[in-house]
C-alpha cells in the first residue's frame, strides 16, 4: 500500500504539473457546461417566413397577424409573386413559404375546399419537422377561430367541446437547458475519463518511462491503478462540480437521489477507464491515440441519445447500441435527475455496466501485459 500511495502522489503531482491537462480539466467542462448548454439546443426561434397573398383579403390578412405575433416566426417578405419568395428560399434567405391564392377568403366562408400551400426548406429534416409543426398548430388555431367566429360553431353546439387540459411530468416548462445539460455532464465525464487515461499512459510510453518501471519492483496493478485512479477521482470531482453549477445558473432539478448517481458514475468510469487503457496499449504515440479517441467518443455521442432519442433510431443501431456504454450512462443521468427513478428502475443498466466494466478492465489489463 504504501508503494501505490507513493506512486498516487506522484501522479497527482505530474497530472497538476501538466500544462496540456490543466485546461481540459478545469477550462474545457466550464465552457461545455455553460456554452453548449445554450448552443445545442433544438428549439426554433427567428423562423424565416415569406408570405405570398394573392388574396388580400380579411381572412388572410388575419392568417399572416397569427404568423406576425408568433415568437418563432420572423416574416422577411411579403409580396404577390411566388417565384421571388422560391428565389429568396434557393438564397436561404426564408426558411417557409406561406402561399395563399386568390379567393381564399370567399372559398373559406362558403365552406368550399380551401387551398392554403406551406413550403418548408428541408434541407435539415429536424428543423423542417420543427417548423412544419410549428405552422400547423398556428393554422388548426386560425381554423379553429374562423369556424368559431364566422359559423358560430362555438355557440351554436354543432361541434362538442372537448377541451384538452395537458400534464406535463419532470419537466413542465419544457426547458430544453435541463435535458440538455445533463447529456453534457456525460459528455464531460467520458472525455475526463477516457481521453486523459489514453493520453497520459501513452505519454509514460514515448517518454519511455514505461521501460523504466518494468525494471522496478513496482508491480503491474500497482502501476495500473496508481495511473487510473487520479482521474477516476478528477471525473467524480467534475460530475459533481457540474451538478452545482447545473443546480445555480439553470436549476438543475435533482430528484432522485445523488448517491444512486454516483454509485453509476463509479461503475461507469470503470468502463471508461479501461477503454482508455485499451486505447493506450494499442497505441504507440499521442497522435495515434487521439484519432482512436476521437473515432469512440464521436460514435458514443452521437449514439448516446443526447440529441436525439435512441428509440427514434433503426433497429440495427438500436441493437449495435447494446456497446455502448454512454448510451447506459445517459439515460441513468436523465432518470435519476429528472425522473427520480430508483435502483429497481434502472437495474438493467446497472449490470450491464458492471459486466462491461469486468470485460474492459480485464481485456485492457491483459493486452497492457502482453504489450509492454
Amino acid at each position: 500500500m504504501r508503494v501505490l500511495y507513493t506512486l498516487l502522489i506522484k501522479e497527482f503531482k505530474q497530472i497538476f504539473r501538466n500544462k496540456f491537462m490543466l485546461p481540459i480539466i478545469f477550462v474545457v467542462p466550464v465552457v461545455q457546461m455553460i456554452v453548449l448548454t445554450y448552443a445545442a439546443s433544438l428549439e426554433m426561434k427567428d423562423i424565416k417566413m415569406a408570405v405570398v397573398d394573392q388574396d388580400h383579403s380579411t381572412a388572410s390578412r388575419l392568417l399572416v397577424s397569427k404568423f406576425s405575433g408568433s415568437p418563432f416566426f420572423k416574416i422577411n417578405l411579403q409580396t404577390n409573386d411566388y417565384e421571388e419568395a422560391v428565389r429568396m428560399m434557393n438564397r436561404d434567405q426564408v426558411d417557409v413559404i406561406l402561399h395563399m391564392y386568390h379567393g381564399f377568403e370567399k372559398r373559406l366562408y362558403t365552406g368550399q375546399a380551401t387551398d392554403l400551400q406551406l413550403v418548408v426548406n428541408a434541407i435539415n429534416a429536424t428543423e423542417a419537422g420543427l417548423v412544419n409543426m410549428y405552422c400547423t398548430q398556428i393554422i388548426n388555431g386560425y381554423n379553429s377561430q374562423i369556424r368559431a367566429e364566422w359559423f358560430g360553431f362555438g355557440d351554436s353546439g354543432k361541434i362538442a367541446s372537448l377541451e384538452i387540459i395537458p400534464q406535463l411530468w419532470y419537466n413542465p416548462m419544457l426547458d430544453y437547458k435541463i435535458y440538455m445539460f445533463s447529456g453534457i455532464l456525460v459528455i464531460m465525464v467520458t472525455l475526463i475519463g477516457m481521453m486523459l487515461t489514453a493520453l497520459n499512459l501513452v505519454r509514460e510510453k514515448e517518454m519511455g518511462t514505461t521501460e523504466q518501471i518494468n525494471v522496478t519492483p513496482v508491480r503491474k496493478y500497482q502501476f495500473i491503478t496508481a495511473k487510473l485512479l487520479p482521474f477516476w477521482v478528477i471525473a467524480i470531482f467534475e460530475l459533481a462540480f457540474g451538478l452545482v453549477v447545473g443546480r445555480l445558473l439553470y436549476g438543475l432539478p435533482i430528484v432522485g437521489s445523488l448517491g444512486l448517481l454516483f454509485l453509476f458514475t463509479c461503475i461507469y468510469l470503470f468502463v471508461i477507464l479501461g477503454i482508455g487503457l485499451f486505447l493506450s496499449t494499442i497505441s504507440n504515440t499521442q497522435q495515434q491515440m487521439m484519432f482512436m479517441a476521437f473515432f469512440f467518443m464521436v460514435t458514443f455521442i452521437m449514439m448516446s441519445g443526447v440529441f436525439t432519442p435512441t428509440e427514434s433510431m433503426p433497429t440495427w443501431a438500436q441493437k449495435a447500441n447494446l456497446v455502448n456504454p454512454m448510451a447506459y450512462f445517459m439515460r441513468v443521468i436523465r432518470m435519476i435527475l429528472l425522473k427520480g427513478s430508483q435502483f429497481r428502475d434502472l437495474s438493467r443498466e446497472f449490470y450491464s455496466l458492471s459486466v462491461y466494466a469486468v470485460f474492459m478492465l480485464t481485456l485492457a489489463v491483459t493486452n497492457y501485459r502482453k504489450t509492454t
